[in-house]
């Protein structure tokens, strides 16, 4: 087990695990699609620097983001591959995108025009990539649609554009093989009535999607998920843990029955019990939801989460656990000997998802990277 000295909390993340699964993924879909990994969201928590450098070995085709911060923030770091912003942009953020060389999600008449205003405007191309909605909802071009959208877009005088790539989000891939069927044909059917110029790439596949229906790759895949160890979907193989959450014994205490923990006495001793309290809490983004619910590791052994989670402190029941000392180091998320949380047991008992609780760890959580260039 790693250790922070200087830190009262932290989370570890393992480079080389990250790596793999990345790995696991292009295995899945053979060698004639590439990857374009999601990092969106600081990498989903984890650290966009750190996370670029370590896939670099696999070769991305190019990095996925959901804002135009998020991708001049890539350019910022040396990112020269294709940076591509899936979700909708503002018309206020166009142009500092395209000045950025920033490829963009189209997902509208609208957006198309405005996008070629910001082109000409900066006498630069914009590289975009059509977002065709197939059933998730949120944005894209709608399929049953593509004769109406596709002649109006045929009338726009877009010199300055360029068509990179085609794509759709999958909406219940994690679930099970029959909506990425559904939503594979309705794409073909929009693709079909569409005059796309030769070389443009098609991506569908998300983690789910990669390691179900490979077939479907096409030119590029984004996985996300799966990469920072989050489990992909139901019956699907399980990625390598890449997130340890610990934090420190700062306080031991012997209870008596019926004494109380933590805010509203959720939680009442009963009968002698030993209490230590960590220093990690809501604050840093442990779910307040495993107030009760929840468990961490102490010396390997599996120990309940007694009373509400308070935004700094979090108290357990040790009473199992003989010899626990101050500054002992405690698991929320990862392996201690044999015992091992997972993130997704984690989001289960906290009733969310792996992509919450990455994502919510908090900025005065360090993230300590392992395994990163030979480290």
């Amino acid at each position: 087990m790693s250790t922070n000295p200087t830190s009262r909390a932290w989370a570890e993340i393992d480079a080389s695990a990250l790596l793999r699964n990345a790995r696991a993924v292009r295995s899945s879909v053979g060698p004639d699609a590439r990857l374009l990994p999601m990092v969106k969201a600081d990498a989903y928590g984890l650290g966009v620097a750190e996370a670029v450098r370590a896939l670099e070995p696999v070769d991305p085709w190019g990095f996925g983001v959901a804002t135009v911060d998020e991708g001049v923030e890539l350019r910022s770091l040396g990112v020269e591959r294709p940076v591509v912003v899936v979700s909708p942009v503002p018309e206020a953020s166009l142009g500092r995108a395209i000045a950025s060389d920033l490829q963009l999600g189209i997902s509208s008449v609208d957006a198309f025009r405005m996008t070629e205003d910001a082109a000409r405007e900066l006498e630069r191309p914009a590289r975009v990539h059509l977002e065709i909605d197939t059933g998730m909802g949120r944005s894209g071009f709608d399929w049953r649609a593509v004769d109406r959208w596709r002649s109006e877009i045929s009338n726009v005088a877009a010199q300055r554009i360029e068509w990179v790539g085609c794509y759709t989000h999958l909406r219940s891939a994690d679930e099970g093989p029959d909506s990425i069927h559904e939503q594979w044909q309705r794409l073909r059917f929009a693709l079909d009535r569409l005059d796309a110029p030769d070389g443009v790439l098609i991506h569908v596949l998300n983690s789910a999607g990669a390691m179900r229906l490979p077939a479907y790759a096409a030119a590029l895949v984004r996985p996300g998920i799966f990469l920072f160890g989050g489990e992909a979907g139901k019956g699907l193989p399980a990625p390598e843990p890449v997130v340890a959450l610990r934090a420190r014994v700062v306080h031991l205490r012997d209870a008596e029955q019926g004494d109380a923990v933590g805010y509203g006495a959720t939680y009442r001793a009963e009968g002698p019990e030993r209490w230590a309290t960590l220093s990690i809490g809501y604050g840093d983004g442990l779910p307040r939801s495993l107030g009760n619910r929840g468990h961490a590791l102490l010396a390997g052994v599996r120990v309940p989460i007694v009373g509400r989670i308070s935004m700094d402190v979090t108290v357990v029941d040790i009473s199992a656990v003989p010899r626990v000392a101050l500054a002992d180091i405690a698991t929320l998320i990862g392996r201690d000997g044999a015992g091992r949380i997972t993130v997704d047991e984690v989001a289960e008992l906290a009733g969310t998802i792996s992509y919450e609780v990455l994502t919510g760890l908090s900025r005065r959580i360090p993230r300590i990277w392992k395994g990163l260039d030979g480290s």
